[in-house]
């Protein structure tokens, strides 16, 4: 089979930030070798031949996510009919390292301000966040592979432009990437309705904001990692943000110290 892909925007769309669905196990084996970045692999569960065995080995190589599912999920994923046991989601668009985002603050002569977001799953969460990380001079986002939605074309047309211009490191744990950048100076707080108000709090400097999933807020191991947990005033009668309205409120508290 030849190499099928896709589109989840109208055909007009410039081609790289298209949300590519590939189908077919030759397809995926050649979006691997070529470097595409695959977020998420769907399996037929229970397949063990040649081809999927080698499409297993690449996604463990470049650590995509894989999900073993019926013939009856494949089917209702595939745009083709034609998947043959497998299905891929590749990213709209590249993702940067961790490092890239620093060498953006060192070039800027800025302290680093970051954004790590534990386990967004909403598109337009996530593009709405990044479009305030750029607006607020975030030098970068920092996302998770698992249980996170990826850089979809949804999330690029969510973030309505800035993803061209604020760029998104996906990284396996979290937790391990915060212990990581606190070597680098970097202090982390974390968005929590239990911790000290946003006001009370010394947010200058090298910072690394960290927002949680939309429903249950940053998870207890990434939590432990951040050394502060800061909480936005509320004077309504119900007690919870959007994420991303979260993220904007906090971050311009962050701006905001900045400029004193």
């Amino acid at each position: 089979m030849g190499y099928t892909e896709g589109h989840r925007d109208s055909p007009g769309t410039d081609r790289k930030k298209e949300d590519y669905i590939i189908e077919g196990r030759n397809a995926v084996i050649e979006a691997f070798r070529a470097g595409r970045t695959v977020d998420k692999l769907f399996v037929l569960d229970g397949c063990k031949d040649g081809p999927i065995l080698t499409i297993k080995r690449e996604a463990a190589r470049h650590g995509s996510l894989i999900k073993y599912v019926p013939k009856e999920r494949l089917d209702q994923l595939s745009g083709t009919g034609k998947h043959q046991g497998v299905i891929a989601y590749a990213a709209a668009y590249a993702y940067a390292e961790v490092e890239d985002i620093l060498r953006i603050a060192e070039d800027k002569g800025e302290a680093p301000f970051l954004f790590l977001l534990d386990g967004i799953e909403d598109p337009h969460n996530l593009g709405a966040i990044i479009r305030t990380a750029n607006l607020a001079g975030v030098h970068g986002v920092v996302i998770p592979k698992n249980r996170a939605v990826g850089l979809t074309a949804t999330v690029a047309k969510a973030s309505a432009g800035a993803l061209n211009y604020t760029p998104v490191a996906r990284v396996t744990n979290l937790g391990q990437t915060i212990e990581q950048l606190k070597k680098e100076g970097i202090w982390f707080v974390c968005a929590d309705m239990d911790g000290t108000r946003m006001y009370d709090l010394d947010l200058k400097g090298p910072v690394g904001l960290v927002i949680g999933n939309e429903g249950s807020g940053v998870g207890r191991l990434v939590k432990e990692k951040c050394d502060f947990m800061a909480a936005i005033p509320m004077q309504g009668d119900i007690d919870s943000l959007n994420a991303s309205v979260a993220a904007g409120v906090l971050a311009y508290e962050i701006v905001r110290q900045r400029f004193l």
